[in-house]
């Protein structure tokens, strides 16, 4: 059976903002406090917290939309890559973003559902001052 996450959060920030922070790798790893290599670019290598995290980019349709593979260190050679999805919505003068992270093998599950409030919203908020 296919794994599914999905998770919601209101930033105190333009979505338009919240969307170029994601894809550029400064301000990216400000947010999470680790490097990163990001890029718009469809085709290009995502990696996040030293090579933790890697990937594609898969799909940018700016500023409201980023398609990527995605796979953890915890995933197993064998496990295919997930795929995250994340939408950048307006919300009055916040920013809301819309994530779905489909394919997240079992073992690394909720590993991964907690760590997006750990290593991504709880920064983030931090960061913005919330």
């Amino acid at each position: 059976m296919r794994s599914l996450i999905t998770q919601s959060v209101v930033l105190p920030a333009p979505a338009e903002d919240l969307y170029a922070t994601y894809l550029d790798a400064a301000r990216h790893a400000a947010v999470t406090g680790a490097p990163v290599t990001v890029s718009a670019e469809t085709g290009t290598p995502f990696s996040a917290f030293g090579g933790q995290i890697s990937g594609a980019m898969l799909s940018v349709v700016a500023p409201r939309l980023v398609v990527q593979s995605w796979r953890s260190v915890n995933f197993a050679d064998s496990d295919p890559d997930s795929t995250l999805i994340l939408a950048f919505v307006p919300e009055g003068n916040h920013g809301r973003i819309d994530l779905i992270h489909i394919d997240v093998p079992e073992q690394d599950y909720q590993g991964v559902s907690e760590g997006w409030e750990k290593y991504y919203w709880a920064p983030w908020r931090r960061l913005l001052g919330a």
